[in-house]
C-alpha cells in the first residue's frame, strides 16, 4: 500500500495536524456550555423566571444527547466530511434563528432543538477520525481533541459577554447571531478536512494489540439485560446532574448568591472551563491508572466538597464560589471520560460503538433533571441553596453505588474516550 500524505506531509506527520482542527470544531460545539452568559440577560429581556429561562439549554442538552448516538450509526455510511458540513449548517442555523426570535418556545426550537442536534451530528465525527488515525494512540489523541468542547466556555464566555454588553438589552440576540454564522463557516471549511484514512492504514511498525478475555460476566451479557449498565447509567446520569445544572447557572450564581459583579462572573465562567477541560485526560490517567470505580469516587466526593461548601456560601465567598464550581466542573468533564472507558471495561469492546451510544442517553437525563431541578428550587425558595443540598445527597448516593457496583474482575485497557 502507498503511503498516504496528510496537508503534504507523510500521513504519520501529517496526522497530527488534524488535532488542532478537530479543537477548533469542539470548541464551536462547546459555545453551549456559555449558557450561563446568556441565560440572566434572556430571563429579564423576555420577563421570564430561572426555570423557564433555562429550559432552551435543558432541551438543547437533551437533544444532543439523543442525536449524538443516532447520528453515530450513519458515519461509516456518509462519511466524516458530509457529517461535520450538515451538523454544522444545522448548529449554524439554530443559532443564527435564535437570534430573531423573543419567546422562550421559539427559543427552544431554535437553540434547543436545531442548534443541538447540530451539535449532536457533528460532535462523534472528529473524535472517529481521531481515532481511525491513531490507533496506535487513540487515548491521547480523542482526549485532547475533545477537551476543546470543555474549554470553548474560556473563549467563547468572553465574546458572548462583550457583544451582549455593546447591544443593550437585546444584545443576547446579535449574540446568537454572530456565533450562528461564525460558527456555520469555520466548520464547513474545515469539514473536507475531516477524512478517514485509506481501509487497512496503520502507523509504519504498529501493530494491534491482543486482547485478554475477560471472565467478567457483564462482558457476556447483553447490555440492557446487564445490572452493570443500569448502574453505570445511574452514576453517569448523577455527574451530570449537577454538573451541566452548573454549567447552565454558573454566572447567575455567583452574582445572586455571592454577589459576584457581572464581569468577574464572567471571568469565572472562563476559569471553570479551564477545569471542565482537564477533568477528562485527568479522570482518563486515573481510569487506566486505577479503576473507573476509584474514578467514580474521586469524581462525586468532589462535587460533594463542592456543594457543602455552596450550601454554606454567602456574600462575598468569592473563594469559595471558585473553589466550588472548579471541583464540580472537574469532576463533571472527568465523567466524560470515566463513562465511556468504564463502557469499555465492563462490556463486549465490539459492541462500543452502539453500547456507549445507549449510556450517553444518561447524560441527557442528567441535563433534564440538573438544569430544571435547580430553576425550580431558585423559583420556589429564591435562593441557589437548596440545589445544593441536593447535589451532596446524589453524591453520596453516587459514591456507594459506584463502590458496590462498578467492578470488572479483569481490567482491559481502554483503547479510547470520547
Amino acid at each position: 500500500m502507498i503511503s498516504p500524505t496528510l496537508f503534504g506531509l507523510p500521513a504519520e506527520k501529517g496526522r497530527w495536524l488534524l488535532i488542532p482542527l478537530g479543537i477548533i470544531i469542539q470548541l464551536c460545539l462547546g459555545t453551549a456550555y456559555s449558557w450561563s452568559i446568556f441565560s440572566k440577560p434572556i430571563a429579564k429581556s423576555l420577563d421570564v423566571n430561572t426555570l423557564t429561562g433555562n429550559l432552551p439549554f435543558t432541551i438543547l442538552l437533551v437533544t444532543f444527547s439523543i442525536v449524538m448516538p443516532i447520528a453515530g450509526f450513519y458515519i461509516e455510511r456518509f462519511g466524516t466530511r458530509s457529517i461535520v458540513a450538515a451538523g454544522a449548517i444545522v448548529m449554524g442555523v439554530g443559532y443564527t434563528l435564535s437570534g430573531f426570535v423573543k419567546s422562550i418556545p421559539l427559543l427552544v426550537i431554535t437553540y434547543g432543538i436545531i442548534a443541538g442536534a447540530g451539535i449532536g451530528i457533528v460532535y462523534g465525527a472528529p473524535l472517529a477520525v481521531m481515532a481511525k488515525w491513531f490507533p496506535d494512540r487513540k487515548g491521547l489523541a480523542v482526549g485532547a481533541t475533545v477537551i476543546g468542547f470543555g474549554l470553548s466556555p474560556l473563549i467563547t464566555a468572553p465574546i458572548a459577554k462583550e457583544l451582549i454588553k455593546a447591544n443593550g438589552a437585546d444584545g443576547w440576540q446579535v449574540a446568537f447571531q454572530y456565533f450562528g454564522v461564525t460558527f456555520a463557516v469555520v466548520m464547513l471549511l474545515l469539514a473536507p478536512l475531516m477524512k478517514m484514512p485509506p481501509l487497512g492504514w496503520q502507523p509504519s511498525g504498529w501493530q494491534p494489540p491482543v486482547k485478554l478475555a475477560s471472565n467478567d460476566f457483564s462482558q457476556d451479557v447483553p447490555l440492557l439485560k446487564s445490572p452493570t449498565f443500569y448502574s453505570l447509567w445511574l452514576c453517569l446520569a448523577i455527574g451530570s446532574f449537577a454538573g451541566l445544572a452548573a454549567i447552565g447557572t454558573a454566572s447567575p450564581v455567583g452574582q445572586d448568591l455571592v454577589k459576584l459583579d457581572s464581569n468577574l462572573a464572567t471571568w469565572s465562567v472562563s476559569l471553570f472551563a479551564i477545569f471542565n477541560g482537564i477533568g477528562r485526560p485527568c479522570f482518563g490517567w486515573i481510569v487506566d491508572r486505577f479503576t473507573a470505580r476509584i474514578a467514580a469516587i474521586i469524581a462525586y466526593m468532589m462535587i460533594l466538597i463542592g456543594a457543602i461548601i455552596m450550601m454554606n456560601a454567602t456574600q462575598g465567598s468569592n473563594i469559595s464560589y471558585l473553589f466550588a464550581f472548579s471541583l464540580i466542573y472537574f469532576a463533571f468533564g472527568g465523567w466524560l471520560a470515566i463513562a465511556p472507558t468504564a463502557t469499555l471495561n465492563l462490556f463486549r469492546a465490539q459492541d462500543y460503538a452502539r453500547n456507549y451510544g445507549i449510556v450517553f442517553t444518561a447524560y441527557g437525563a442528567g441535563a433534564l433533571l440538573g438544569t430544571l431541578s435547580i430553576g425550580l428550587l431558585k423559583d420556589i425558595f429564591k435562593s441557589y441553596i437548596p440545589f445544593f443540598y441536593i447535589t451532596a445527597t446524589l453524591a453520596i448516593l453516587g459514591i456507594i453505588l459506584a463502590n458496590a457496583t462498578l467492578k470488572p474482575t479483569v481490567q482491559i485497557k481502554p483503547e479510547q474516550t470520547f
